[in-house]
């Protein structure tokens, strides 16, 4: 039986063409994988068949539940898009919502819990939660999760209302290999149960494996064909900093979120002429480390922090040194931004707002753009982009200043194999100027050759230092 019928369906947002003449069928059960460039369409495809987009011409049906209709009401309160979009609702607002709230809102289609739940929606609750283990984390402030977590919570929540298919936005990005693999177990008895999954991804290597039907995605048009690997990024290796003495130090430092321990004791230094690889299973502190480092979180009492490769230890200042692409910067990202406001705002220490650009600095953001091939989209809101776009503008910004420190939060997320070619070319020059990089990932084809030193954290704790092999990473 077919879910979904999408006949000629062509999508407009922001005066741009994103979808134009597609043809596309889901039937009940089946597992379709998307993939294509970064800007090909992929999740507006998700956001069409969720309804969360509208077509501008052609004709889009549903047969959910047995009924026939050509409104989107009744999907969009049971098919949700997991991805990144889903977790930003929580984490720029200020109210507290627990793992249990968010996922009780979702059995009624609803964002927020607002009533008291059924024993209906207590008995979903505890067959979600039994499959995706997540008992631990029920009382959780959602805005205190890692980036792994929040993924499991987001996919807890579009099952909560018993969805006919699941629509997946590069799904395996930020998850650890353990995370994945058990996830993709999660994935594996969903669709048994005869629930139809949609995946879109650059790594298809990463999916679980089911009888994917694979489509591309690009220029906003979708043809039947087989998907293929990445090619594997270009050999580079980057050259050792200059410079002397000690550019952090941490002493018995915590962060607490929530009430929970997020990080410590931990006592570290990251010295001059040293590039870190930091390592651990999801929640295990790498995100909290590296904004704790950028000055976007703060030790507590006890514990001291140093930046002496800083002057002044400001705002400011640190904001003009540290270069910080992840999660968190992306979900806070304003709809009107423009691609221009998002990489020039590194100029001034701010985020995606700034004064009007100078000559000399429009001139450094658009050669920048042009290196990494971003120039259409410097004009563009940050609404109108896919994840991988808006990644990419948010690389460049983090490299634009030539920042004392980078630091690389699993930053290559959500890009095509060409677009992290371009980034991963840039890294060499800015080393050779003193740059100093970090990069958090689960893959090691995340991890350029010629860091030095490897940092592994469990329970928001040290568990192993060690110097790396000269010329390898991985």
């Amino acid at each position: 039986m077919t879910l979904v019928e999408l006949q000629n369906v062509t999508v407009r947002m922001g005066g741009r063409t994103l979808l134009e003449g597609v043809n596309l069928s889901l039937e009940s059960g089946e597992a379709l994988r998307l993939f294509g460039p970064n800007g090909g369409g992929k999740t507006t495809l998700l956001r069409l068949l969720s309804g969360e987009v509208s077509p501008m011409s052609g004709g889009r049906t549903y047969v959910l539940n047995g009924f026939k209709q050509t409104s989107a009401v009744r999907a969009r309160r049971s098919l949700s898009v997991v991805g990144p979009d889903a977790e930003a609702f929580y984490l720029t607002r200020d109210w507290e919502q627990t793992v249990r709230d968010v996922l009780l809102a979702a059995y009624e289609g609803d964002t927020l819990k607002l009533w008291e739940a059924t024993p209906e929606a207590e008995a979903r609750l505890a067959e979600v939660v039994e499959l995706t283990g997540l008992e631990p984390l029920l009382d959780r402030d959602f805005r205190t999760l890692s980036h792994g977590q929040r993924r499991r919570v987001v996919l807890a929540r579009a099952l909560m209302p018993r969805p006919e298919a699941l629509l997946l936005d590069e799904f395996t990005d930020g998850l650890s290999v353990g995370a994945r693999r058990d996830l993709g177990r999660v994935l594996s008895d969903v669709h048994a149960s005869g629930v139809a999954i949609v995946l879109a991804t650059h790594r298809p290597k990463e999916a679980p494996e089911l009888p994917w039907r694979t489509v591309r995605v690009e220029g906003g048009r979708v043809q039947e064909r087989e998907a293929a690997s990445p090619p594997p990024n270009a050999a580079l290796t980057l050259p050792l900093p200059p410079g002397t003495g000690d550019l952090i130090r941490l002493k018995e430092v915590e962060v607490w979120r929530n009430g929970a321990r997020a990080l410590g004791p931990l006592s570290w230094t990251w010295q001059a002429g040293q590039h870190w690889l930091v390592t651990g299973e999801n929640g295990s502190g790498k995100s909290t480390l590296a904004r704790l480092i950028a000055g976007e979180l703060h030790p507590a009492l006890g514990g001291h922090l140093q930046r002496p490769y800083l002057q002044r230890d400001l705002l400011t200042e640190r904001r003009r040194t540290v270069g910080i692409v992840g999660a968190e910067l992306g979900i806070r990202q304003r709809r009107d931004w423009t691609g221009q406001d998002i990489i020039g705002s590194a100029l001034h220490g701010t985020e995606g707002f700034a004064p009007e650009l100078s000559d000399r600095e429009l001139e450094q953001v658009t050669d920048l753009a042009a290196q990494l091939d971003l120039l259409d989209l410097l004009p563009r809101h940050a609404e109108t982009l896919s994840q991988g776009q808006l990644r990419r503008l948010l690389l460049a910004r983090a490299v634009l200043h030539a920042p004392t420190l980078l630091i690389l939060d699993e930053g290559l997320d959500f890009l095509d194999a060409d677009s992290r070619a371009r980034f991963l070319a840039l890294l060499p020059e800015l080393a050779r100027g003193g740059t100093h990089i970090m990069v958090i990932a689960h893959r090691g084809s995340d991890a350029p050759d010629g860091l030095t030193h490897h940092l592994h954290l469990d329970g928001g704790q040290i568990v192993g230092v060690s110097r790396l092999p000269v010329a390898s990473a991985k």
